[in-house]
């Protein structure tokens, strides 16, 4: 079997150490590192082998001539090697390895901090406060901005007048809050502060008040690990370096996972380090969970409420479904059906509670219905003219007011009753949306733009411009991004602050149908639409082409809903009269598993 080298490259790198001690010589000229961190030598110093002896000036003992042929001089250490084996010398210093660390900075030649900063260290953890401040005229040398000098004595003196508080010295806590801390002139409204402490009366009023963790080994941690971020990381790393990085190389995986549809767990503890991370399309949304077949017509419309326990659908068969999500199986169970809408229901919107849900129809429609969710009754059926067509809806963030319009020209803000508040004559509407301002309405129109309406001022703004009309939009919970459903050409994403067209997605066919796509997934990374080829296409925001094509409807797919708080939960309304529920893959660990569902294509890019 072929070496791997792993220990060959032990031993030379031993025997070249070995070599520079025998000879006399140091790792530099100077005896540092580019770093400027002392390099171990043989000026006194020796040097431990396996075998127990030392090697090194004075010591007894010598290397044999052919040892002593095969030595090598020792490599220099880069920069970049120095900052591993400190990172990695701080890091088992924190898990009490102290002796391992001592060797570790002995073999490397390298220095763990500055011994100025060692210092200050010890002095910080035993609360030797004066000698503490005296330690900073040393560090200050070291430092690229004295002027932090001031802010690291402010913090060291606000931990000596808490302790002093706590011990019950209130003499020697006044005479810090006087002579020390408040001469310094910083941070004047942090003093007044303070002074207020001195009123506590008792050590847990303090602590509660000033939100301390009281004398001792934890607050001063907290205390030097803000004291280290005026350091330089040359004199004294950061705290917790190699964690931070570690969690970062991390979060930057997942992030450029294109599966990703999870929370970003920061808890390294709960990730493997000695993989990268990947998910698989097996934890993606892209299997049929179920199909509901209880609609007996086309299935025009489908949204999860805000809270993400329920699902509504609506049905050219004139009935609107309300489904249960149960919390354990992501199952949804009919709750009830509401009848009525003799038109059909093409459009549906919850309210920011989710206790009211309005439902729209098509063209020819000049009403549209209030249902209270929570009782199953009928609020009130609005309609200001029979000449109206009310197709569109959207709510204002206050929960109590609605925007609605059609494509006949009329465009309306109302109340929970009906009543009309405002209107805006001559805008003909074809989706609408609140933004969270609660003045701003977006409205797509028929002139193939989305242009931003306040009713508070009566002005009004264009802020989108396509080339062909807009079908539907929907805006992300930030208010910053539009997705978009435009005629021929599909789906496309606009920057609404920037009012610039950020990304083109590919594979979908968009006619003239009226297709309700989503943003979803965790942080909404995910977009997902439906399709006149009947597939359901989803893709990572960042990414033009798709991550999956799911298929399995047979006819238009009208609209995909994502859940927003189960990001494994998709639901898709289709003209073959059914809704699929999109779930990861079951657990089912056998062959037959990857066949269950032939309906996810991959389409990775």
């Amino acid at each position: 079997m072929q070496s791997n080298g792993a220990g060959q490259g032990q031993e030379s790198s031993e025997l070249s150490f070995l070599n520079s001690a025998q000879n006399g010589e140091s790792s530099s000229a100077d005896g540092t590192h580019s770093n400027g961190l002392l390099s171990s030598t043989d000026n006194g110093t020796s040097v431990g082998t396996s075998n127990g002896s030392s090697i090194g000036p004075g010591s007894g003992t010598s290397a044999s001539g052919s040892e002593v042929g095969s030595l090598k001089k020792k490599k220099r250490l880069s920069q970049a090697e120095e900052d591993v084996i400190r990172l990695i010398g701080q890091h088992l210093h924190g898990l009490g390895l102290n002796q391992t660390v001592d060797l570790l900075m002995q073999e490397s030649g390298c220095r763990l901090e500055h011994s100025s900063a060692t210092k200050f260290r010890n002095h910080v953890m035993e609360g030797e406060w004066d000698k503490a401040e005296n330690d900073l005229n040393e560090l200050r040398a070291l430092m690229h901005s004295p002027n932090a000098i001031v802010r690291m004595k402010f913090l060291l003196l606000q931990q000596k007048y808490l302790e002093y508080l706590e011990d019950g010295k209130v003499l020697e806590a006044l005479q810090v809050l006087r002579g020390e801390l408040t001469p310094l002139k910083y941070n004047t409204d942090r003093i007044h502060v303070l002074s207020g402490y001195l009123m506590c009366s008792h050590a847990e009023d303090l602590r509660a008040k000033a939100e301390w963790e009281g004398k001792g080994a934890t607050s001063r941690c907290r205390l030097l690990d803000k004291l280290q971020t005026y350091l330089p990381p040359s004199v004294m790393l950061p705290p917790r370096r190699l964690q931070t990085l570690l969690r970062q190389a991390v979060e930057l995986q997942m992030d450029r996972c294109l599966y990703h549809n999870t929370k970003l767990d920061s808890n390294l503890d709960s990730v493997s380090l000695l993989l990268d991370h990947v998910c698989g399309r097996k934890q993606f949304p892209c299997y049929t969970q179920q199909i509901l077949t209880e609609h007996c017509n086309e299935v025009w419309f489908c949204k999860f409420s805000n809270d993400g326990t329920k699902l509504a659908t609506g049905s050219k068969d004139t009935t609107v479904i309300i489904w249960q999500v149960e919390p354990e199986s992501h199952q949804l169970k009919l709750l009830r059906t509401l009848e009525g809408h003799a038109y059909g229901v093409s459009y549906l919107a919850w309210s920011p509670d989710d206790v009211y849900l309005i439902a729209c129809g098509p063209d020819d429609c000049s009403e549209l219905w209030i249902w209270n969710i929570q009782t199953g009754e009928l609020r009130t059926k609005m309609s200001q003219s029979h000449e109206d067509s009310l197709t569109s809806v959207a709510w204002n963030p206050d929960g109590k007011r609605f925007v609605t319009g059609g494509q006949r020209g009329q465009f309306y803000q109302c109340d929970l009753d009906g009543n009309l508040l405002d209107s805006w004559e001559g805008v003909r509407v074809q989706c609408l949306w609140c933004l969270s301002d609660g003045r701003t309405v977006l409205a797509a129109d028929t002139h193939q733009r989305i242009r931003g309406y306040n009713f508070e001022d009566l002005t009004d703004r264009n802020i989108v411009q396509e080339d062909h009309p807009v079908m539907s939009f929907t805006v992300s919970k930030n208010g910053r991004l539009a997705l978009l459903n435009v005629a021929t050409q599909g789906v496309h994403l606009w920057d609404l602050q920037d009012r610039v067209l950020v990304r083109k997605y590919q594979g979908v066919t968009q006619g003239f149908y009226t297709i309700h796509s989503c943003l979803g997934g965790h942080n909404e990374d995910f977009i997902a639409s439906g399709s006149e080829d009947h597939k359901v296409y989803i893709w990572h925001r960042r990414g033009e082409f798709p991550l999956a094509e799911l298929t399995g409807h047979t006819r238009t797919v009208n609209c995909v809903s994502w859940n927003p708080t189960i990001p494994g939960l998709m639901a898709s309304a289709s003209d073959d009269g059914t809704v699929r529920v999109w779930g990861p893959a079951p657990f089912i660990d056998s062959p037959e598993a990857d066949g269950l569902n032939e309906n996810c294509s991959n389409m990775d890019s």
